[in-house]
């Protein structure tokens, strides 16, 4: 069953705000309301929305489902797509495989609340999930990226997104934040790793997600040229000279000689000392989602 919890209405409404239009919207999964309603009424004031106790009460009318939250959001259609009937969802489709042609352009939001990772044939997947869009849509993606072992088929890297929501696919990728599961976390904007250089690191003791805000700005063959990691082509490409990618700092430099040439055990030392615990400012920057847009 997937919820959208404190932080996954949050993120609904933080999209609202930077631009995301609910008013044709299918969720990936019938998604459940996972919060309580002084939470939901917290969030909705927080982003300046009416939150009576009346108007909160109606959200929940739905036997627990989100319908009536994206139907709050301007919603004039919302529809749901699952691989079996057991939630009641709208659709019943496969997505390892294409889904009909009838579905292709036909929403302007596709919410993704954690079905993905569980999905065997993940391109396929977000394919789906992108030719769903009309331009000018926008995607909105909760999953899960680090210490979720045996949740799903997979945990995503930050690299992923931003190699899928390109240009050359035909999106833009508008924000894409990391947080923790904890009571109250920071949230973090994610830095791209080929304008930083580095890939994108953490080593930290709880469930990380990403949420991922990508828009549709133009229709293309999708995946035309198969998406690959951004240090890699940089190599590949030839980029890596000391006009585009300076000298390192004398310490890191200090730190990968002693990782070549030390014991294993020094070697572990000094790779946390390089990455660094918890959200490294290097890549990741602390933001507000009530105020940062």
């Amino acid at each position: 069953m997937m919820g959208l919890d404190i932080n996954g209405v949050r993120f609904l409404l933080y999209s609202k705000k930077m631009g995301a239009d609910f008013e044709k919207s299918v969720m990936i999964g019938r998604q459940t309301l996972d919060l309580t309603k002084q939470e939901l009424s917290h969030n909705l004031r927080a982003f300046g929305y009416p939150a009576t106790n009346q108007a909160v009460n109606n959200i929940y009318e739905e036997n627990g489902y989100a319908e009536l939250l994206f139907k709050y959001l301007g919603a004039q259609s919302i529809h749901s797509i699952d691989y079996s009937n057991y939630e009641g969802a709208t659709h019943l489709y496969d997505l390892n495989n294409d889904i009909p042609d009838g579905e292709m352009e036909g929403y302007t939001a596709v919410i993704d609340g954690g079905s993905l990772e569980h999905i065997f044939n993940f391109p396929a997947a977000i394919k789906n999930c992108m030719k769903m869009l009309k331009v000018g849509g926008c995607y909105l993606g909760i999953t899960p990226a680090n210490n979720f072992l045996g949740h799903g088929f997979y945990q995503f890297s930050p690299e992923l997104y931003f190699s899928i929501f390109t240009k050359q696919n035909g999106f833009e990728l508008v924000h894409l934040i990391a947080f923790e599961d904890i009571p109250a976390p920071t949230w973090y904007s994610v830095k791209k790793p080929i304008e930083i250089k580095e890939r994108i690191s953490v080593v930290n003791n709880q469930p990380i997600y990403l949420l991922i805000l990508a828009r549709k700005i133009e229709k293309v063959s999708i995946f035309a040229t198969t998406p690959q990691q951004s240090d890699y082509l940089a190599t590949w490409e030839d980029q890596l000279d000391h006009a585009n990618y300076p000298a390192l700092p004398i310490q890191r430099r200090l730190l990968n000689w002693a990782k070549r040439n030390l014991p294993a055990f020094v070697k572990h030392i000094l790779k946390g000392i390089k990455e660094g615990h918890g959200f490294n400012p290097r890549f990741f920057t602390p933001m507000d989602p009530f105020e940062d847009t």
